[in-house]
């Protein structure tokens, strides 16, 4: 898909795909650590939840270009009615918006990008930090 094209999706349709990515980030990085299924899960969920992909927006904040603050924007922004009991209204806005960028990086073709990012988050979540 080219990047005109995906400038023009909605926010929502961004996060759908953000979602699937992001959480395909974190299962690809726990495959390494060769662990029982059950505990992979809960480790993936511990990654993948409002409040740690706050945390983890925090983390790769400083590195955005322009364009891609203006696409987590969207996506912070975008107004949803319903969002988890588990979760701050900011954490999950926050969320919404990091899946956002994360569907815009992929279907824009940026995987090197993706990788870079995601780079710097589990480093980061490695070390305890978040």
């Amino acid at each position: 898909m080219s990047t005109e094209n995906t400038n023009l999706l909605s926010p929502s349709v961004l996060a759908f795909v953000g979602d699937a990515v992001y959480g395909l980030c974190v299962r690809t990085a726990l495959a390494k650590v060769n662990r029982p299924s059950g505990e992979l899960h809960r480790l993936s969920v511990e990654m993948v939840n409002a409040a740690a992909q706050a945390r983890a927006f925090a983390l790769i904040e400083p590195q955005l270009s322009e364009k891609e603050m203006s696409v987590f924007k969207r996506g912070r922004n975008f107004h949803t009615s319903t969002a988890p009991k588990s979760a701050t209204k900011g954490d999950y806005h926050t969320a919404t918006g990091l899946e956002c960028l994360f569907g815009w990086l992929y279907l824009s073709g940026e995987n090197e990008r993706i990788e870079e990012l995601f780079k710097t988050i589990l480093e980061s979540h490695s070390k305890g930090d978040s």
